[in-house]
């Protein structure tokens, strides 16, 4: 038997290091000591929400008196805006309607089992909605406003939450009974991703279970490496002695959908998938600590000896990458593409730049880590779909390094340049995409506080990276009221010239989050914005079609904030910047992720995960127990409440855009 507390800690954080220091062993000083540099020269004054705070990081327009700021009409948002607060329903502004489209367990094709949650099995999981639903995407069809396809990642699974039964309680203790091969399999089966087709009739979107590109990606399909590390010794195992191919994807969290209409998975926290032990003194051991390899936290590697160390060294080399799909082949073989780098991805947001080639940004979502961009060698051509399909394999890789002045540098990660040599362990370009975060170590680039998704804005040239938190950073500047990042920030990158392919740039503050009326916290929301409409923990983004930004949390609560998760949207332009208000939040115990807003602004899709999980009770709801039979618990709840994973379609009642 198994201490839950201890295998879940992976699971409910979604297999990140909670409670230990970041992996990063530099010393490079960290986001947090330059933002106390920054602020320390500003007289950054403690304070709830002090003019000296604010106008280090907002624009000084927005200190305006609050009835001066509204009657100027500054904001780019109108919505009335959401009561923040924690119960087990979800909540839209009003005159919006929030529609649960898929849950965990629904159909993807017609012929397709109905969901049993107490008869699950591989087979049938594989042609059902996954779990833990992260990234979504839509892709229209035929450039139609009212038929494509949602692709969307499945990033790990809670089985306390999937298995009735499967905790108990002994000596006042919750356990998980032990891993067993079929729920091993079943789990691997609600990893990976859907593509499925959606119809809008009457202003609500369905379904469509007989779309003949209908898709399901899981841990078990057989996939590509392309690239520079394609092929290379140390991608290679005994069931796969070309390196060149590879069964499944796993911990897709964020990810994106590239100019040229395929979908992007990106792998994220793949640590927590492998147990066994290597000798100290064994090739792969520095890269797999760098990583946290072998994290444990699932129990895979017992019936299939891939996720064993011991046994398959290389086989953690051969995920920690960017995948891309072909959505209009439901047969294609998914490209696993090694020329974005190795680590833990959230995220690969992109923009056609200047020249035509394209970037994507790239966030390393661990304490200390980094923030990346890859620009591709070959331009995008909007009129030959078949020429851009292999774009993603030739380019250059770079990693930001953030100066205290407010400039920032974009280095490229290229073998033999810099300290990227053989003298540094680097034999080829192979070696420096498979141990990235090595290679950024030794190019010192800045450790952030958990990059997460990285959104560009094409009407602007700037972009903005979601730092969650990071509690384990100390400042040592005492104007900093910050001591400990716990709710996160969001840094704005001005790309020089706008030039998304530039390597130099300049950066600023956005916002930093938390609660703006305690002192301590050191929030710096402009002061328009409302008791409800403040946040902590920024996790993914969206700039919509208006060149608004919003952004989706993970990790507010009862204790800590005080409400659930949720979509805010932020001002980033004018009188208004700063100002943020909620739209949308998620039941308790939930993280909201995936926002993604049409083109036409007609529909905003997002993701509701984990529903139910987390320490909390709130009235009997706060958390599905762990040791009851879940399915048990369903009945109590209504049918259009997101309980199982979901993804939601949010329109406006009776048509219009959104926002």
């Amino acid at each position: 038997m198994t201490d839950l507390r201890q295998s879940q800690i992976f699971r409910t954080s979604k297999l990140e290091e909670a409670d230990g220091p970041g992996l990063n062993p530099t010393a490079t000083p960290t986001m947090g000591d330059i933002i106390a540099a920054r602020f320390s020269r500003r007289g950054f004054l403690k304070g709830s929400m002090a003019s000296a705070a604010i106008a280090a990081t907002v624009s000084p327009v927005a200190l305006l008196a609050a009835g001066e700021a509204r009657a100027q009409g500054s904001s780019a948002f109108s919505f009335p805006e959401v009561e923040a607060g924690v119960d087990a329903d979800h909540h839209v502004a009003e005159g919006y309607d929030a529609d649960v489209l898929l849950r965990w367990g629904d159909k993807v094709f017609a012929d397709a089992p109905e969901f049993d949650p107490r008869a699950q099995s591989e087979a049938a999981q594989e042609r059902q909605f996954g779990y833990n639903n992260d990234f979504v995407g839509f892709i229209p069809l035929d450039g139609a406003t009212d038929r494509g396809l949602l692709v969307v990642n499945h990033e790990y699974t809670n089985e306390h939450l999937m298995f009735p039964n499967v905790v108990t309680l002994k000596d006042g203790e919750m356990v998980v009974a032990d891993a067993t091969a079929d729920r091993a399999d079943i789990e691997m089966a609600a990893h990976g991703g859907t593509v499925i087709e959606l119809r809008k009739e009457g202003g609500k979107w369905a379904p469509v279970l007989d779309g003949r590109l209908n898709r399901r990606i899981t841990a078990k399909t057989r996939m590509q490496l392309t690239g520079p590390a394609a092929g290379h010794d140390r991608l290679k195992t005994s069931e796969d002695p070309s390196g060149a191919e590879v069964l499944g994807t796993i911990n897709n969290c964020a990810g994106g959908v590239t100019p040229w209409g395929t979908y992007i998975m990106a792998e994220e926290n793949i640590h927590g998938y492998f147990l066994g032990d290597l000798p100290a003194d064994h090739p792969e051991a520095r890269n797999h600590e760098r990583l946290g390899v072998p994290g444990a936290s699932y129990q895979w590697g017992r019936f299939h000896k891939r996720f064993d160390v011991g046994q398959e060294p290389n086989e953690p080399n051969r995920f920690g990458w960017i995948v891309e799909v072909d959505v209009m082949d439901p047969t294609s073989v998914p490209k696993k593409r090694t020329a974005l780098g190795r680590f833990k991805h959230e995220g690969a947001e992109s923009v056609v730049a200047k020249d035509g080639r394209v970037v994507f940004y790239l966030g390393d979502d661990e304490r200390f880590d980094y923030v990346y961009k890859f620009v591709t060698n070959g331009r995008y051509n909007p009129d030959d779909r078949a020429a851009n399909m292999d774009l993603l394999d030739e380019g250059t890789l770079h990693v930001a390094r953030f100066e205290a002045d407010g400039s920032m540098r974009w280095m490229p990660l290229v073998h033999g340049e810099g300290p990227l040599t053989a003298e540094n362990g680097f034999e080829s370009q192979a070696d420096v995409l498979i141990e990235t975060r090595r290679a950024a170590d030794l190019l010192e680039a800045t450790p952030m506080d958990r990059p997460e998704d990285i959104q560009p804005n094409p009407q602007t040239g700037r972009a903005y990276v979601m730092l969650t938190n990071n509690t384990k950073r100390t400042e040592a500047d005492a104007a900093n009221p910050r001591v400990k990042n716990a709710f996160g920030h969001i840094i704005e990158i001005l790309e020089a010239d706008g030039d998304f392919t530039a390597t130099t740039g300049r950066w600023e503050i956005l916002l930093q989050c938390g609660d703006p009326s305690v002192a301590e916290v050191g929030a710096t929301f402009s002061t328009e914005t409302t008791k409800n409409g403040w946040f902590g923990m920024p996790d993914n983004a969206a700039v919509d079609a208006d060149g608004r930004l919003w952004v989706s949390t993970d990790g507010n609560s009862m204790a800590d904030t005080g409400r659930t998760d949720g979509l805010w949207a932020v001002d980033t332009e004018g009188d208004a910047r700063g100002t943020s208000r909620l739209f949308y939040r998620v039941p308790v115990g939930a993280e909201l992720c995936g926002p993604c807003p049409t083109e036409d602004m007609s529909t905003f899709f997002v993701a509701v995960q984990h529903p139910g999980d987390g320490g909390e009770d709130w009235e009997g709801h706060g958390r599905l127990s762990y040791y009851e039979d879940l399915s048990t618990r369903w009945p109590d709840f209504k049918d259009d409440m997101p309980v199982r994973p979901a993804v939601v379609a949010i329109t406006r009642q009776g048509g219009g855009r959104i926002g």
